[in-house]
């Protein structure tokens, strides 16, 4: 699979079989993705890798809290800005559009969305998941090398025949991450990472992505 092919194919999947990742296929994955850019070579990212019986503890406490009600945890970042604005607004509400609306959901129906949503602590039914954290000290910068970071991982599971689903959903749950794996303190949990084969008979909706001249501007180009 060349690099063209690994960009276009990959997308968020929300349906994996139970057939297991492994771990040596992990291990080559994230060795190369260490070679991922970073300012002054910082390397901020510290990953976590989850799989087997650990990994269903993880979904089982979580899933528990669903059911209870429990409300999120207290964010440790703010993942959206409280008001955006045009374009990115008609973006967001688009994805959700497009989302539920492919599972048949309509909008106003707010108790099938979060069932929906729920999806998300049992992983999508992924046998693997990689928990991403970032320093507290660090900054802007370096959370942007962690996003560089995701995406090379990614990337390189798409040459491994795997895909993928990056989920800040899990931040909202970070003190049962932490219950399961201990991370020292000075860690912010960023988002998760599912990660398997894709079930061929889950919804396979990809959202699409803005026309090139509402996100590029070519400067004295030829």
């Amino acid at each position: 699979m060349d690099v063209y092919e690994a960009v276009t194919s990959r997308r968020a999947v929300r349906g994996f079989t139970d057939r297991p990742v492994a771990r040596e296929v992990l291990e080559r994955v994230l060795s190369a993705a260490a070679w991922t850019p970073s300012a002054s070579n910082l390397q901020p990212w510290h990953a976590y890798v989850l799989t087997g019986e650990r990994l269903a503890e993880l979904k089982k406490r979580a899933c528990e809290r669903v059911d209870a009600g429990d409300p999120w945890d207290e964010p440790e970042y703010e993942q959206y800005p409280p008001a955006l604005k045009s374009p990115y607004a008609e973006r967001r509400s688009a994805f959700g559009e497009q989302r539920y609306g492919a599972l048949g959901i309509p909008r106003e129906d707010l108790e099938a969305r979060q069932r929906a949503a729920s999806a998300n602590w049992d992983c999508f039914g992924a046998p693997a998941a990689l928990f991403c954290y970032i320093d507290r000290a660090m900054g802007p910068a370096q959370w942007s090398d962690v996003g560089m970071f995701l995406q090379t991982v990614m990337l390189l599971l798409r040459a491994e025949a795997l895909h993928s689903c990056t989920q800040m959903a899990w931040a909202k749950y970070h003190k049962t991450v932490a219950e399961v794996l201990s991370p020292p303190d000075e860690l912010v949990l960023f988002c998760g990472m599912s990660i398997g084969f894709e079930d061929a008979t889950a919804d396979r909706t990809r959202t699409g992505r803005a026309p090139l001249d509402e996100t590029v501007t070519f400067v004295d180009c030829y």
